[in-house]
């Protein structure tokens, strides 16, 4: 079985500390943890790893103590007024923490500046020892793998820069497992989740409300078999309409549970 992380999503009413010390007792090897709640996210309590250095010192001090790993960073966000420099505090809280890989989104139209500000980014990142992972999105302009691999193909940084594979995003952006052969060189990184077929509300489901492994119809058996070797995986799974009947200690339980019996021993 892969390395597992617990994606902050999975567990949305959760501080970061609180979040690895729940991955620590369900039996997870890392998480992926917002710096900062976002306001798209009602559940997330109130948190600016960024900002409360008392908060960032009682983070260290949990991943140290439960040698759980810090892999995936959010939230980073481009767009055309994005001004690249304004992220290195965040860049220099993730370096600070000891993760090694931050995520992001590209929402800028123009894609001579799109590309510039991403590559500007990178540097930025890669000057705080950071890799950086690409997540395809639908709604963003990076809307598929194919686009997504086009982009990280033309700044060739192998190693440093590639992409990060959400199976929910893969599948609403009309995807499919067998695509994952002709990207495999520039993944870095995936996310794993089940979904019906065809989604009433893609936005929501995506931050939301998506399904346990098995109560859906994605493949993701073969999903986690036609990734890369050893690479990382987040269980990304909220289940926001659970959160007033499950702790998330119990969600977050359930949401590794049905990922290990759903998925192949590659």
């Amino acid at each position: 079985m892969r390395r597992l992380a617990l994606d902050h999503l999975t567990a949305v009413d959760t501080n970061p500390v609180h979040l690895v010390e729940i991955a620590r007792a369900t039996g997870y090897d890392a998480v992926c943890l917002f710096l900062a709640a976002m306001p798209v996210l009602p559940l997330m309590p109130v948190f600016d790893c960024i900002a409360d250095r008392p908060l960032r010192r009682d983070l260290r001090a949990a991943f140290a103590a439960t040698a759980i790993a810090f892999d995936l960073a959010y939230p980073f966000t481009l767009t055309g007024r994005s001004v690249i420099a304004d992220c290195a505090p965040a860049l220099d809280c993730v370096a600070d923490l000891g993760g090694g890989m931050v995520n992001v989104l590209l929402y800028d139209r123009d894609p001579v500046r799109r590309m510039d500000g991403f590559a500007a980014f990178c540097d930025l990142a890669g000057s705080h020892g950071l890799a950086v992972a690409v997540e395809f999105y639908p709604p963003s302009q990076i809307a598929s793998l194919g686009a997504a691999y086009d982009l990280v193909a033309r700044l060739a940084r192998p190693g440093r820069v590639g992409i990060n594979v959400d199976l929910l995003h893969l599948m609403r952006s009309g995807g499919g497992v067998a695509d994952l052969a002709d990207a495999a060189d520039l993944i870095v990184y995936a996310q794993v989740c089940d979904g019906p077929a065809v989604a009433v509300n893609a936005a929501y489901e995506a931050s939301a409300q998506r399904l346990l492994a098995g109560a859906g119809v994605f493949d993701m058996a073969g999903f986690l078999a036609a990734l890369p070797p050893g690479c990382p995986v987040s269980v990304e799974i909220p289940r926001d309409d659970c959160v007033a009947m499950l702790s998330a200690h119990d969600r977050a339980a359930q949401a590794l549970a049905s990922v290990k019996d759903h998925a192949s021993q590659d």
